[in-house]
C-alpha cells in the first residue's frame, strides 16, 4: 500500500511484487477469489487499522470476502 493512501490500494508496480507470491502458496482446486488485489488490500488496511472486519471501507469491497479469505 502507497503512503498516504487512505483505501489502502496498491500501486500496479507494488501488486506485481505480491502477487506472484500469493499465487505461489494458494490452495489449487478452491475458485479462484474475485478481485483478489482488492481483497489482499482490505486484508492489510484492517491490520493497520486495528479495525473489525465490518469497518473495512466500501472501496476495498465486501468486508465478508475479505475475512473469509483471511481465516482460510
Amino acid at each position: 500500500m502507497e503512503e498516504g493512501d487512505r483505501t489502502g490500494t496498491f500501486t500496479d508496480e507494488t501488486w506485481a511484487i505480491w502477487e506472484p507470491l500469493i499465487e505461489a502458496v494458494r490452495p489449487r482446486g478452491k475458485t479462484p477469489p474475485h478481485d483478489l488485489q482488492r481483497t489482499i488490500a482490505a486484508i492489510f488496511w484492517r491490520h493497520e487499522n486495528g479495525a473489525k472486519w465490518r469497518s473495512i471501507p466500501a472501496e476495498l469491497g465486501p468486508w465478508w470476502r475479505a475475512a473469509q479469505l483471511c481465516v482460510r
